[in-house]
C-alpha cells in the first residue's frame, strides 16, 4: 500500500473535526454548568454568588467557540467560524430578551433583588410604584374631622389590681399563629430553654406610670453581651434571624432557617409580624415573650439595664433603595455617646458591640411602626418585666398610652403621616374603628410610603369594620400592582370584604391564595372553612 494511500484512509479513519468541536464545546458547556450549580448549593443557594461566575462564564463560553471555529477554520466546514459567530449573536439577543422576560414574571422575588447588586438598569422592570411612593388616597373620607380626633378622649381604663400573664397571644385578628411540634433535641439542651416555666406570683401594678422613676434610676450606659449574631439575614429574613439572635441569649442553638420554617414557611414570604415571633417564642422555646406598642426610650433602656433583650420593627433604607420596615435586636445604650447599640442582620454587630444609632434618628425611625417592641425573657424573671413595663402590661392601657403618644404628636406635627397612622393603629387595638377609620384618612391623605401597608394592616382592618369595603379593595389591588401577591393578608382582608358581600365564592378563592403564601395561616384556614 502507497504512502498516499496509508494517509489517506488514517485520514477517512479519524473522527470528523466538525465531530471533535462539537463534542469539546459540549464538555465545556456541562463544565460551566456543573460549576455553576456547585456554587449556587455551596453558597445556601444565594443567586448573588453565582452572578459573576455566570457572567465570565456566559462570556468565556462564545468567544472560546467563535476563537477556536477561527483557528480551525481550514479544518471545520468553510465559513463555520461565521455561523458560529452568528448563532451567539442570536442567542445573545434572544437570551437577552428572554431573561428580561423570565426576570420580571418568573424569577422569585429574592433573586430579583440580588441581581439588582449587579444590574441595576433592571429595577425598571420591577412592578411600577404608585405616584410619587405613596400609598394612593382612598375613595371614602371620614365625617369625623382632625380636630375632633386630636380633641377625642382617651376613655382611659382603670388598672387592674394585679398584672396579667405576659404570655397571652397578643396577635391581631389577622395574624398567624404558628403550629406547635416538640422541640429539636438540640433545641433543649439550654436549661434556660428547656425548663418549664414557673408559677410567678402576680405583681401589683403602680397607680401612675413609672417614666420618671424609672428614667431615675437608670444607669447612664448597659450593655447585654452573650448574643450570637445572624449575620447576614437571609432574604425578607430579619424577623426569624432577630428573634433567633434574641433566644440565643438564653442557650439556643437553632438558627434563623428553624425560625423560618415556622413562622414563614413561604421563602418569599416579604412580611412577619411581631405577634408571630412573639407566638413561635411562646409555643416553641421555653423562654417567654411579649410585644407590645407605644414604648420609649426609657422603657428600652431599662429593659436593656435588666439584661433583657428587645427587638424593634423600624424603618430601613438601605443604598440603592427606598423606604422599607427591619428588624432590630437592642443589645445597649449609652446616654454619655446618645447611642443605642443593635446588632443589626443586614448591617453587622458594627466591632462586636453593635451598631450605634443615635437616640434622635433611633426614634424617628421607630415611630413609623408605632414604637412596637418584642421583649424575651426568662419566665422566672416575669415579674421584673412586669414591673418595668408597669401600667404598659395591660394590653388596653398600653394602647391608651400609645394613642396619647401619637395624639400630641398629631398636634405637634399634624403633616407627619405616621402620627396619624399610630393613631389609628392604638385606636384599633381599642375597638374604636369608625375613629382608626378617620386618623388611617388623615395618614393616606399625608402621603404613607406604598410599602406600609405590606407591614402594618390597620387600614384594612378600620375600613372593614367601618364598613368601608371599596376602600379595603382599593388598598388590597394597591398592594398586588406593587410588589405584595406574596403577602398573605392583602388577599385574607379581601377575603373578608367579599364573605361580607356575600360572595362567598370569591372570598374562598382569597382566602386559598392567602393559605399559599402562608400555609399556616391560622386566620384565612379558619375563613376558608367558613365559605367551603
Amino acid at each position: 500500500m502507497t504512502q498516499p494511500k496509508i494517509e489517506r484512509e488514517a485520514r477517512l479513519a479519524a473522527p470528523p473535526r466538525l465531530l471533535m468541536y462539537i463534542l469539546l464545546s459540549l464538555l465545556l458547556v456541562i463544565i460551566l454548568a456543573v460549576v455553576g450549580v456547585l456554587i449556587f448549593f455551596g453558597s445556601d443557594r444565594r443567586l448573588s454568588a453565582v452572578i459573576p461566575f455566570a457572567g465570565i462564564a456566559g462570556f468565556v463560553l462564545p468567544l472560546s467557540m467563535i476563537l477556536a471555529a477561527v483557528l480551525l477554520r481550514h479544518d471545520l466546514p468553510r465559513r463555520f467560524w461565521l455561523w458560529i459567530t452568528l448563532f451567539w449573536a442570536v442567542v445573545a439577543i434572544a437570551g437577552g430578551i428572554g431573561g428580561l422576560f423570565l426576570y420580571r414574571d418568573a424569577l422569585p422575588p429574592r433573586y430579583q433583588e440580588q441581581m439588582l447588586t449587579y444590574v441595576p438598569a433592571l429595577r425598571a422592570l420591577m412592578p411600577p410604584t404608585p405616584e410619587g411612593g405613596a400609598v394612593p388616597t382612598v375613595a371614602v373620607t371620614s365625617a369625623i374631622s382632625p380636630d375632633q380626633l386630636l380633641a377625642m378622649p382617651l376613655l382611659a381604663g382603670t388598672p387592674t389590681s394585679q398584672a396579667p400573664a405576659l404570655v397571652e397571644v397578643t396577635l391581631p385578628p389577622e395574624a398567624t399563629a404558628t403550629p406547635s411540634p416538640s422541640p429539636t433535641p438540640e433545641a433543649t439542651q439550654s436549661a434556660a430553654v428547656s425548663t418549664p416555666p414557673p408559677t410567678i406570683e402576680a405583681v401589683v401594678f403602680p397607680t401612675t406610670p413609672p417614666e420618671q422613676a424609672l428614667a431615675a434610676s437608670l444607669p447612664s450606659a448597659a450593655h447585654i453581651y452573650g448574643l450570637t449574631s445572624q449575620m447576614p439575614q437571609e432574604w425578607n429574613n430579619c424577623g426569624p434571624a432577630n428573634i433567633t439572635q434574641a433566644l440565643s441569649f438564653y442557650g439556643w442553638r437553632e438558627d434563623q432557617t428553624y425560625a423560618a420554617s415556622y413562622i414563614r414557611p413561604n421563602e418569599e414570604d416579604k412580611n412577619v409580624s411581631p405577634g408571630e415571633l412573639v407566638n413561635f417564642v411562646n409555643n416553641q422555646t421555653g423562654v417567654r415573650a411579649l410585644t407590645r406598642i407605644g414604648g420609649d426610650l426609657t422603657l428600652l433602656k431599662a429593659l436593656l439595664a435588666a439584661n433583657f433583650p428587645v427587638i424593634v420593627e423600624t424603618t430601613f433604607t438601605p443604598e440603592g433603595y427606598d423606604w422599607i420596615g427591619h428588624y432590630q435586636t437592642l443589645v445597649g445604650y449609652d446616654d454619655a455617646a446618645g447611642n443605642f447599640y443593635v446588632y443589626d442582620t443586614y448591617l453587622g454587630t458594627g466591632d462586636g458591640g453593635g451598631v450605634p444609632e443615635a437616640y434622635q434618628q433611633f426614634d424617628s425611625d421607630w415611630r413609623a411602626f408605632n414604637r412596637v417592641y418584642i421583649v424575651v425573657y426568662e419566665a422566672a424573671r416575669e415579674g421584673v418585666v412586669q414591673q418595668i413595663l408597669g401600667d404598659r402590661a395591660d394590653l388596653t392601657l398600653a394602647a391608651e398610652h400609645a394613642l396619647d403618644v401619637a395624639r400630641t404628636e398629631a398636634r405637634q406635627d399634624p403633616q407627619n403621616p405616621f402620627t396619624w397612622f399610630n393613631m389609628g393603629t392604638a385606636l384599633n387595638r381599642l375597638g374604636r374603628y369608625e375613629e382608626a377609620a378617620a386618623a388611617f384618612d388623615q395618614a393616606i391623605a399625608k402621603r404613607l410610603p406604598f410599602r406600609m401597608l405590606w407591614y402594618q394592616f390597620g387600614p384594612f382592618e378600620a375600613y372593614f369594620n367601618a364598613g368601608r369595603y371599596s376602600d379595603v379593595l382599593s388598598l388590597a389591588q394597591n398592594n398586588l400592582a406593587t410588589g405584595a401577591d406574596l403577602v398573605e393578608e392583602t388577599h385574607y382582608w379581601m377575603g373578608r370584604v367579599y364573605e361580607a358581600q356575600g360572595d362567598r365564592a370569591q372570598a374562598a378563592v382569597a382566602y386559598q391564595r392567602a393559605l399559599t403564601r402562608n400555609p399556616l395561616y391560622t386566620a384565612a384556614r379558619d375563613a376558608l372553612g367558613r365559605v367551603s
